[in-house]
């Protein structure tokens, strides 16, 4: 009984030895890849083929799976390593690499570690790059340096079978004590620029105010013009209408007398009343003063001539007024809207000029200066009332002596008048 059984023993254990064997066997022929995953197989030790992705049977015990490879775009931060610039300065630089493998059996069989060699020969090439400049094309020649590095890193890394896309520089740190004095030069350059936009504006300013000052003198010296055309014009218009009158009124020698009283206290009271000083026609006039009160019985002189009454002085003649010629004179409402349009577009020129700062003036502006156009007005006709002339064509009459014996305006007495 007992031999049956340890037959029957040995006999399971040899089926369930070949049922582990098989099944291990099964596990082994049996490989499902994943996608973006290759796979090394070697044969008895010998490289026999690259499983992509998908499902393969393997020889058990003869083939064997040496590696799996990962071909997506991988990305390694190295830590930061020390480089020595060209002017001697030692930088902390910290550097990022993209790269791919492209061919899995040459990453594994071409090189042992290829992220170590991708690291170790990423600081020597970045050494050779950054010792060829100073700090400050480092900090200003990223771009440089990363097409620098990716091309050395490329050219080595293609009989590995990887391809680098990218490199980066993720931080170049200098000095404490350098970044202390790039702060300062940095300060100084902000300090230079404030100054100098600060002047700019000053400038303008004050080229502005120029301007600004220029076209108000242009304007106030316009406006002092019309002004002084205008009391011209007004002084002349009076001038006329005294003389007009004068000439019609027919004023006598009792008018002008009376003239002379009215003027008396005037010159009396000024600031030098020590002094009186009396014309010299005044005794004239006084004597034509007692003549007219006097009446026509008046006193007479020894010759008792009265030739000087109103019956025995001659008729002046008459003033034509169409004489004195057409008043030229501008309308003061006109001359004004004219000075208004003129201010307006100095004003409007200013303006202009205001918004070309830096610019010269425009020549034009100083029109103004020149009231009219630069031309003044033609003098007015009636301003030949100021210096009398004969009018009409006639010659005037000449004046009556004023000696003894005779009816002038010195006193009209007659020729036995006692003397003054």
């Amino acid at each position: 009984m007992n031999d049956p059984s340890a037959g029957t023993i040995v006999a399971w254990i040899v089926i369930a030895l070949i049922a582990i064997f098989v099944i291990v066997s099964l596990v082994k022929a049996v490989r499902i890849v994943p996608q973006a995953v290759s796979l090394i197989v070697e044969r008895l030790g010998r490289y026999s083929r690259t499983l992509d992705a998908g499902f393969h049977l393997l020889v058990p015990y003869v083939d064997r799976v040496r590696a799996g490879v990962d071909l997506r775009e991988q990305v390694v931060s190295f830590p930061p390593q020390p480089v020595i610039t060209s002017d001697n300065l030692v930088v902390s630089i910290d550097t990022v690499i993209y790269f791919q493998v492209t061919d899995p059996k040459a990453a594994v069989y071409e090189i042992a570690n290829y992220i170590t060699a991708i690291e170790q020969l990423t600081v020597t090439t970045l050494r050779n790059v950054i010792g060829s400049m100073d700090l400050e094309q480092t900090l200003t020649s990223r771009d440089q340096i990363n097409g620098q590095l990716r091309g050395v890193l490329d050219e080595a890394t293609g009989k590995w079978g990887i391809r680098v896309n990218r490199v980066e520089l993720k931080s170049i740190d200098p000095p404490a004590s350098v970044q202390g004095s790039m702060e300062q030069q940095m300060r100084a350059e902000r300090d230079r620029r404030a100054t100098i936009l600060t002047a700019e504006g000053v400038k303008q300013s004050q080229i502005l105010t120029a301007e600004g000052e220029k076209q108000s003198n242009i304007l106030r010296a316009e406006g002092q013009a019309q002004s002084a055309i205008l009391r011209a014009e007004g002084e002349a218009r009076a001038i006329l209408q005294v003389f007009d009158a004068i000439h019609e009124g027919d004023a006598d020698p009792k008018l002008l007398a009376y003239q002379y009283l009215q003027m008396l206290p005037q010159i009396a009271n000024g600031t030098a009343s020590k002094l009186w000083v009396v014309p010299t026609e005044f005794t004239a006039a006084l004597g034509s003063i007692a003549k007219g009160f006097g009446g026509e019985g008046g006193p007479a002189g020894p010759g008792g001539g009265d030739e000087g009454g109103p019956e025995g002085r001659a008729p002046r003649p008459r003033v034509d007024r169409s004489a004195l010629g057409e008043q030229a004179l501008t309308d003061p409402a006109e001359a004004l809207a004219e000075a208004r349009r003129q201010a307006e577009a100095a004003t409007a020129d200013a303006t202009s000029s205001g918004t070309r700062s830096g610019l010269p003036f425009d020549p034009a502006a100083e029109r103004g200066q020149h009231p009219g156009g630069g031309t003044l007005p033609p003098a007015s006709t009636g301003q030949r009332g100021a210096e009398p002339r004969p009018l009409g064509g006639a010659t005037p009459p000449p004046a009556p002596p004023t000696g003894p014996g005779t009816g002038g305006p010195a006193g009209e007495q007659g020729p036995d008048a006692p003397q003054q």
